[in-house]
């Protein structure tokens, strides 16, 4: 499997990512075992970069990351995991957030310096480690905050951005950035500051670009990585413009099914399933370092990386226009 470089830092990720949120029992409640079982199945495949967030699970996804990697050099592997959700002991939960019955933790965001590297050592804990490789300050943004984003914001260009550069320069962590799903506080950041590396959720697919037209062209002046994640739109892109068809966590509108639809069309011409069409578009984007692959399915993650190693047909480089 490729690697690619993480900014100008040390850190090299393969070309294909595991994203834990599955494993963070997302919608359904995932036997311990399975977890292994798929954790197992993504580094036999070649995969050697793990994404995880303690708001998988509410530390659930790190916990049982941490234990498969247990077994495995330090060395061999990245982790990425995310700042902004703090968590303290709480009372059992039967489910939060989309996740089932999650860790007895309760959660609440801080941006702050000390938040961050409160955050940072707990996931440190769970993920039995001393050191990350790349931390992603987590839904900043009015995306995640509406109205509140603004003292959230300034928590971060206050403190909490002086403090991951402080952590990185002890040699805690690797590289920083941002995990998000909206392009504009990428900017926003850009503009005070530089940063190692973006995680994009569902802005630069093959149905959305909206990271195409400003935040592309200055990650790479700026030499900032881009690892994509979303790569489905929160699953329309893999069921196709079917009744029900989620986009971005909601409902479709008409105006999503027409172009899905549209797009539907361009791919049974080159005889590939969409999901295909739309993974292979964001493994060749020349502005990827790393595209995640989230399930807690071993049968879902083969599915993908079979689909992954489909020839791409001469006729197929229109995914790149525009749409």
């Amino acid at each position: 499997m490729k690697t690619h470089q993480i900014g100008k830092t040390n850190v090299h990720v393969t070309d294909l990512s595991f994203g834990c949120s599955g494993i963070g029992n997302l919608y359904r409640d995932i036997p311990e075992a399975e977890a292994a079982e798929v954790l197992a199945c993504a580094w036999q495949a070649g995969i050697r970069y793990f994404d995880t967030a303690p708001h998988y699970g509410r530390g659930l996804a790190e916990q049982r990351l941490g234990s498969f990697l247990k077994g495995h050099a330090r060395d061999s592997y990245v982790i990425s995991t995310k700042v902004g959700r703090l968590l303290s002991p709480g009372q059992p939960i039967a489910g939060a957030d989309g996740f089932i019955n999650p860790l007895p933790n309760d959660v609440r965001y801080d941006y702050s310096g000390d938040g961050i590297e409160a955050a940072f050592e707990q996931s440190c804990e769970r993920l039995g480690t001393s050191y990350i490789d790349i931390i992603y300050v987590h839904d900043i943004g009015t995306y995640a905050h509406g109205a509140a984003n603004e003292r959230h914001f300034n928590d971060l260009m206050a403190t909490g951005l002086d403090r991951l550069q402080k952590l990185k320069d002890a040699g805690r962590i690797g590289a920083f950035g941002l995990g998000v799903n909206e392009t504009q506080v990428c900017l926003d950041v850009m503009a005070a500051c530089d940063i190692d590396v973006i995680l994009l959720a569902g802005r630069l697919t093959l149905l959305d670009r909206q990271g195409e037209d400003e935040l592309v062209p200055l990650c790479e002046a700026r030499q900032t990585s881009l690892v994509l994640g979303g790569i489905f739109n929160s699953g329309i892109l893999a069921t196709g413009p079917v009744e029900g068809a989620h986009f971005d966590y909601a409902p479709a509108s008409a105006e999503i099914l027409s172009k899905v639809t549209a797009l539907q069309a361009r791919a049974d011409e080159i005889k590939m399933p969409l999901a295909t069409v739309a993974m292979q578009y964001a493994l060749y984007h020349p502005a990827a370092a790393s595209v995640l692959l989230g399930t807690g399915k071993v049968s879902s993650l083969k599915r993908n990386l079979d689909a992954l190693d489909a020839p791409w047909p001469e006729d197929a480089n229109w995914v790149f226009d525009a749409i």
